[in-house]
């Protein structure tokens, strides 16, 4: 499949837009590692190819270890997540799937067990800023290609 509009060109002005905020998050207290795995699970949820490849790149370059990348999207049954991590993704998983699974006071209170107010703003932040950029690549015909991490 072709990409069906460049829209890095098309609305530089979303793009600014898009690129203060990831900026912004960038600067928020969530470790930036969380933030890498906050962002592959969703964008295995939502399946876009552009953005694992660019993010699980991302967290290797971190030192984030191939173990915990691949197993993701089976968060829940291994041990070498920490509990705030498992609610992080967790609450990634619920947010990113809002219209089937909302938001549970049951996730909220353990979330908050592990991240204050504003670190719970930050988090939801992220989580829509990644779900953001899946939603325009995915419809615009952005893909994973195999020249992307050079």
């Amino acid at each position: 499949m072709e990409k069906r509009i460049d829209y890095y060109n098309t609305a530089p002005e979303v793009i600014e837009l898009m690129k203060s905020l990831e900026k912004y998050t960038k600067q928020s207290n969530i470790d930036r590692k969380l933030r890498e795995l906050m962002k592959i699970r969703a964008s295995q949820i939502n399946g876009c190819a552009h953005c694992l490849n660019m993010h699980t790149s991302d967290a290797r370059k971190m030192g984030e270890t191939e173990q915990r990348i691949y197993c993701l999207n089976a968060f829940r049954e291994c041990n070498f997540y920490s509990e705030k991590e498992k609610a992080a993704l967790a609450l990634t998983e619920h947010v990113t799937d809002i219209s089937v699974k909302g938001v549970p006071e049951d996730l909220y209170k353990n979330v908050r067990n592990f991240f204050d107010e504003k670190d719970y703003v930050d988090l939801i932040v992220i989580i829509n800023q990644i779900n953001t950029w899946n939603r325009l690549a995915i419809s615009m015909g952005n893909f994973a290609t195999a020249n992307e991490d050079e």
